[in-house]
């Protein structure tokens, strides 16, 4: 069985634990359905949020590639007029470069044997190193080849020929671009029959693209994402993953499935959002199709590309789950105060029950004069106090009442148990007189006896003389035997007189 400690046993502390239970119960109901409701609140407006800082960014990262895209097409124009004077087409490259900030380089490369002597040509110009998009004084440099690999093998040029259209090319991961991560805009060119002759192409660093796009950050620990069809980095605050990987070779070395699922998605060109848990954070990414904004004579080619916004899960509820936290702790503190406040208050108002408590153990100790004092309380416990005092006085007066007969009934006890024994004394002295007077009476009856046996055998044997003797003693011994009992009457009457005194 088990037992309560002490102190529960208080009245004043199980009336307090009633009471504090009840509205804890109450409090906890309330601030259940209001912070389930907030909750819901909170995840409706970060949806909200997520899906304007998803269009924010998408256009943002349109107006971007819409300025590489105008700055392309105008130099293309540029360029039309002179593709028999290759000597001056890197002057073109570089002027583009210098232009445009976001295009870190500019190709224009031809078919093979398209200028007679020359099986390839290419003209190529790009900034120094990773310059900031802001640094229009970065050296410019000329070259006539990209990457190790023949032009004609590489992908924004063989796409663009293929497609015969202007298009984005994806990251060019696979090519030997060891100094950063591209992703290329390919416009072909056509000779009056319609065919593509060459290309012309302008590269963006997504490393560049990504910091631009990046210092808008959605949430304080929060970032975009931009994939590629082939679920290459775009952009990406971890300049590590924009160079050689996937968001598919990421996920291989990550334990969590919802990461892959993810990702699946944006590649699938879904639009929503996802719990997901990398790297031991609990986060959402809210994703949907990068699109192109329709602008009278742009090329809206489909890129395939998905835009995202992570928010890691504190930056969505961290606030409400301190809000929470912080209602939850002043929830408790208040009811402990409460607690202690109701103990407090209900043990002062039941105070005289500890008093009758008290007092109802002494008497039933035996204390009946007990003295409870008097109360000018009007309420239930006043008026019991007020009874209470009033049946004490009432028992200590019946209680002494007793106590005088149970004297009286004492002394009476005693002078009955003196009657007794005198009586017994008295009745031990009777069978001792009467065993004498029997005694005393043997004789004369045996000679009566006698007598009255010989003359009722032998009287006509003996002489008249022996008649007489024998007649007077009889008569003799009959009146020693009448003596004797008038002496026992005597005694007898003389003893019951006396008892009857001593009653």
């Amino acid at each position: 069985m088990i037992r309560l400690p002490r102190f529960t046993k208080s009245v004043s502390v199980r009336l307090s634990m009633m009471v504090v239970g009840a509205i804890a119960f109450l409090l906890l109901a309330s601030l259940g359905v209001m912070f389930y409701f907030s909750r819901k609140t909170v995840k409706e407006e970060a949806l909200n949020y997520a899906v304007q800082t998803l269009d924010g960014t998408v256009r943002h990262i349109d107006n971007i590639l819409l300025s590489v895209e105008q700055a392309t097409g105008n130099m293309y124009f540029y360029v039309l007029p002179h593709l028999n004077e290759p000597q001056r087409l890197n002057d073109f490259c570089c002027k583009l470069v210098e232009a445009n900030p976001y295009i870190v380089g500019c190709a224009i490369a031809m078919e093979p044997n398209y200028y007679p002597g020359k099986e390839y040509f290419m003209a190529y110009c790009h900034r120094s190193g990773n310059s900031p998009v802001t640094d229009k004084e970065s050296e410019l440099i000329r070259s006539d080849t990209f990457g190790n690999r023949p032009y004609t093998e590489q992908t924004w040029y063989k796409e663009a020929m293929e497609k015969g259209r202007t298009c984005w090319i994806d990251p060019l991961k696979e090519e030997d671009t060891e100094d950063e991560a591209l992703t290329t805009f390919s416009i072909p060119f056509y000779n009056a029959q319609g065919k593509c002759i060459g290309v012309m192409a302008s590269d963006v660093s997504i490393a560049l693209l990504s910091k631009v796009v990046l210092d808008a950050k959605p949430s304080d620990n929060g970032y975009c994402t931009l994939l590629g069809r082939n679920g290459s980095y775009i952009v990406h605050p971890d300049t590590n993953k924009l160079f050689h990987q996937t968001v598919f070779t990421q996920t291989k070395n990550v334990a969590d499935p919802s990461v892959l699922e993810a990702a699946n998605a944006m590649v699938n060109g879904e639009t929503g959002y996802k719990y997901f848990k990398l790297n031991g954070l609990d986060s959402y990414i809210f994703y949907k199709p990068y699109e192109q904004a329709v602008i009278p004579d742009r090329a809206m080619d489909k890129l395939g590309w998905s835009v995202g916004v992570i928010y890691p899960e504190d930056d969505i509820f961290g606030e409400y789950n301190q809000l929470f936290y912080d209602v939850l702790g002043i929830a408790i503190a208040g009811l402990l105060l409460l607690f202690v406040l109701c103990t407090f208050i209900i043990h002062h108002m039941l105070r005289p029950l500890n008093l009758l408590s008290n007092s109802a153990k002494r008497i039933a100790e035996g204390e009946y004069n007990e003295n409870i004092p008097e109360t000018h309380r009007r309420d239930e416990l006043g008026r019991l106090q007020g009874n209470f005092r009033q049946m004490q006085q009432k028992l200590a007066t019946h209680v002494n009442e007793l106590e005088q007969v149970k004297a009286t009934l004492n002394e009476r006890g005693e002078r009955l148990h003196e009657t007794y024994r005198m009586a017994k004394e008295a009745d031990r002295m009777k069978t001792a007189v009467l065993n004498n007077m029997t005694n005393r009476m043997i004789a004369p009856t045996n000679a009566i006896e006698n007598d009255v046996y010989h003359l009722h055998h032998s009287y006509k044997k003996i002489s008249q003389e022996e008649a007489d003797d024998m007649t007077d003693s009889i008569q003799k011994h009959g009146e020693d035997i009448t003596k004797l009992l008038n002496q026992l009457i005597a005694d007898s009457e003389s003893d019951t007189r006396k008892e009857v005194d001593a009653t």
